[in-house]
């Protein structure tokens, strides 16, 4: 008489089980929104991320200012073929004081304002300053591939972050199913064991696995929100709030056969290119090293203007007097030399200024600031032959040959990193596609075994232990399946990032 009722039971149960229960398809690798997120949602494509990253990436940035200074270095290699032009414009003041040498006393006992201007015009030539422009924009080339390569290694590992993102959402929502599962597992068992078809141990068991799928949960919340973080520090902008991301990646065959791909690298690899520019500077700066033996061809000229003013007029006036009386003193010196007598300044004492002589005196003496008088123009050649500087440039070439080598050394060592790695990328994406190919059947050979699990267990067939180890089986073949979607995307951005290029 107990089986009508627990029959009704067992149908009610599948009732309530068949409301509550919608189907269960498979977490899909596109973004799923957590349930976390609530209030408007910002959305942000793999193509976004990536321009935001090119703009805001501190490390990119510096590899930019890089590129800057070398081609202020281009202008600079130019502009050695252009003179040096110094103009230099001076002031001074003299106190009026004699100064003694060996005790004859020289200098005026006026204080005196002076200035000057000087104009000039420098040029030196030799074998480097023909050299140095190829040079410099070898250089500027070189930084130019830093930054595509920095540019394209930004990209790649924004890819990269971003399928990482993706990815544990797509845990989180499998961890969302495998929670609801739990709970009506749960319901059910506390059903039956309302009716004593199951007993205690079962509920408790139910209600650990709900605890213990909420834990599960949590944690792969709260890894979406910490991949997320990791991303935006990439993009190198502050990650703003409920942001979803909402780029697909379908799982599409690869169009290019491994030579295909290998020659793509080979002619467009950022980084192979700037090892090969590195090299193309470093071949030039050789040959700067050894154009130190070369001569140098020295120009200058330079012109110029100087015043010079007394402060004090009084002494102005007794130097033009001085200068006035002086043909008269030196007539009566040699009168009286020849006439073995002492001279007699007394006539030329009463010599004296006129006013037009003062004045002309103190206008010619104003010439402070502007007045100026000029110097002699002065042209000057100069050829220097470099003979012995202690070996010093031996060592610079010696050092200039060895980056030589070593840059050579580096663009074969990456090309056969390249080969190496775009090779190892192609297998290893064409392996990850077939594993996801095995892995969605194991999936899906996983929810049916949890689907007959379930059913056995509302019928009173299996325990609740069978439905338990097949959720968890069933848990795991999702993860993996989830694994090996994403380890196929990552595969394509890591052939991507192998090859320089984006291939779809």
């Amino acid at each position: 008489m107990r089986l009508t009722p627990l029959a009704l039971l067992f149908a009610l149960g599948a009732s309530r089980l068949a409301a509550q229960t919608p189907p269960q398809p498979a977490p899909q690798p596109a973004t799923p929104q957590t349930p976390a997120q609530v209030g408007p949602t910002a959305t942000l494509t793999l193509q976004e991320a990536q321009q935001l990253a090119r703009r805001n990436n501190p490390a990119l940035q510096q590899t930019v200012g890089a590129q800057r200074t070398a081609h202020a270095q281009v202008r600079s290699a130019y502009g050695a073929f252009l003179p040096n032009a110094d103009v230099n414009l001076g002031s001074q003041y003299r106190e009026g004081r004699q100064q003694f040498v060996n005790g004859i006393p020289f200098g005026a006992t006026s204080a005196t304002i002076s200035s000057s201007y000087s104009m000039s015009l420098q040029a030196n030539y030799n074998a480097a300053t023909f050299i140095g422009p190829k040079l410099q924009r070898a250089n500027a080339r070189a930084a130019e591939a830093d930054v595509a390569s920095s540019t394209e290694q930004l990209r790649a590992d924004v890819s990269q972050q971003y399928l990482t993102v993706l990815q544990q959402q797509a845990r989180a929502t499998l961890q969302d199913t495998l929670l609801a599962n739990a709970q009506l597992q749960l319901q059910l068992a506390q059903a039956r064991a309302a009716v004593g078809s199951a007993t205690a141990l079962d509920v408790r068991r139910a209600e650990v696995a709900v605890g213990q799928q909420r834990v599960a949960l949590l944690q792969a919340r709260n890894q979406v929100e910490i991949e997320k973080l990791r991303l935006f520090q990439r993009m190198g902008v502050d990650q703003p709030a409920n942001v979803a991301l909402t780029t697909d990646f379908p799982i599409e065959p690869l169009n290019f056969s491994v030579e295909q791909l290998l020659d793509m690298a080979r002619r467009g690899n950022p980084t192979l290119n700037a090892i090969r520019s590195r090299q193309s500077a470093a071949d030039l700066g050789y040959r700067a090293a050894q154009s130190q033996y070369t001569p140098t061809l020295s120009l200058y000229t330079a012109w110029g203007g100087f015043t010079n003013q007394y402060t004090d007029e009084g002494f102005v006036a007794t130097q033009a007097l001085e200068n006035k009386q002086s043909p008269c003193i030196q007539s009566e010196t040699i009168r009286a030399i020849a006439a073995n007598r002492s001279p007699d300044f007394s006539i030329c004492n009463a010599i004296t200024l006129t006013d037009q002589e003062r004045a002309s005196a103190l206008n010619t003496n104003s010439q402070y600031p502007f007045s100026f008088q000029r110097n002699p123009w002065l042209v000057q050649a100069q050829l220097s032959f470099p003979v012995f500087n202690g070996f010093q440039r031996e060592q610079r070439i010696q050092e200039a040959s060895v980056a030589r080598n070593n840059a050579r050394y580096n663009v074969r060592a990456q090309e056969l990193a390249l080969k190496a790695g775009v090779t190892g990328a192609y297998l290893t994406l064409t392996a990850a596609q077939q594993t996801v190919t095995l892995q969605e059947q194991n999936a899906r050979t996983a929810r049916d075994a949890l689907t007959l699990a379930e059913e056995r267990y509302r019928v009173g067939v299996a325990t609740l232990v069978d439905v338990q180890q097949a959720r968890a089986d069933y848990e795991r073949a999702e993860n993996e399946r989830i694994n090996a979607i994403y380890d196929y995307h990552r595969a394509y951005a890591g052939l991507e990032s192998a090859v320089g290029r984006p291939l779809r």
